[in-house]
């Protein structure tokens, strides 16, 4: 039933391998960066409104950005965002998520998905979401969403899967992370190979008893507060016992290591906005190739750039190609677009050296 649909969005990161429009005051999540209106967190909230209650979608974030998410989901309540008091990864959010929605409501069926995918094809995503609640409901396995690959990408985990059933759901076989060129290609050749969504469906019974299984220790750390989720004293309790949570990923913690792991082949279109050059593919491009987002362009022998400027900036090229133009406020970077999975290093070596107000 509906009224046991729950989603968590998750919304704390940093997305440093988009800056520096992305950085740690203003996450890509909050930003508008496909020019459609509505910032990434704001569209999928919209989107997920279309399969859960608006009061059961929950918002896991860091405390920095709870101002921030309330000015632009302002139907959310604060009860409804879930802070975390310092930088982990997906397992512990999630298990908190998920003994806070436990708590609510014993027969809850839970949506994991992050705040910054694009995923325009909403008919679709509310099909395969709504195939993942009825799976669930009728099993104890944990669901995740596969993209069909079109490229032998290396920047996406891939998941193998056994393709001899006659259904949309299949047993996963394994997880590889982030594979080389060679190994990419020949997942592709293969074809029982789909790209890691990061997206995930389970009860939230189901994903208890997997923490309690695989990761018992991070399991116990928050069993012990359980009395004060969901209540005024919670996050007293989280900024005392939230940093002593391993960080760790939940494919790691969790999904690489349960044998109940079915994959959905997503049948709507996806894109993780994981790269500059991941926009792309969803946004106007010239003539000559060159993505421009807010400038005004004047190319000269420029072809296959990507440029993004602070609005209305002039950028006349020339002689340049396949490169990224990237400026915000006081930093601007140039850099051959086949070094986009760099950009989160070049980061670092700015924020080193220049300081924190840089990214």
């Amino acid at each position: 039933m509906k009224n046991h649909n729950y989603a968590v969005i998750m919304a704390g990161g940093v997305g440093s391998r988009f800056w520096p429009v992305s950085t740690a005051e203003n996450p890509k999540q909050f930003q508008d960066i496909l020019g459609c209106g509505q910032t990434l967190i704001q569209a999928t909230f919209t989107r997920l409104q279309k399969v859960v209650p608006k009061e059961h979608i929950f918002i896991l974030t860091n405390k920095i950005y709870e101002a921030t998410v309330l000015e632009q989901l302002p139907v959310v309540t604060p009860a409804n965002i879930v802070c975390e008091p310092a930088m982990r990864n997906t397992a512990p959010c999630i298990l908190l998520a998920a003994l806070k929605i436990w708590k609510k409501d014993a027969e809850a069926k839970m949506l994991v998905a992050p705040s910054d995918h694009w995923i325009p094809q909403e008919d679709k995503f509310i099909h395969d979401i709504e195939l993942a609640f009825n799976e669930i409901e009728q099993s104890d396995d944990l669901v995740t969403f596969g993209i069909p690959p079109t490229s032998p990408n290396t920047g996406y985990g891939y998941i193998q899967y056994d393709d001899s059933a006659h259904s949309n759901i299949f047993h996963v076989k394994r997880f590889t992370e982030k594979p080389n060129l060679e190994n990419a290609k020949r997942f592709l050749q293969e074809g029982d190979y789909l790209w890691n969504s990061g997206i995930f469906a389970w009860r939230t019974d189901t994903i208890l008893q997997s923490f309690q299984q695989f990761l018992p220790e991070m399991y116990q750390l928050f069993l012990n507060g359980f009395s004060f989720l969901n209540t005024c004293e919670e996050f007293s309790f989280l900024e005392e016992n939230f940093h002593k949570a391993q960080d760790i990923s939940i494919d790691f913690g969790i999904i690489e290591k349960a044998s109940t792991v079915k994959v959905i082949p997503a049948t709507f279109s996806w894109n993780d906005l994981g790269t500059w050059c991941s926009i792309q593919g969803e946004l106007p491009q010239d003539a000559a190739s060159n993505t421009v987002v807010n400038s005004r362009f004047i190319p000269e022998h420029a072809s296959g750039n990507i440029i993004r400027t602070q609005a209305g900036k002039v950028v006349y090229i020339d002689g340049l190609k396949d490169y990224m133009i990237l400026e915000e406020d006081n930093v601007l970077v140039i850099v051959p677009k086949q070094k986009e999975q760099e950009i989160k290093v070049i980061r670092q070596t700015v924020l080193e050296k220049f300081g924190a107000s840089f990214g």
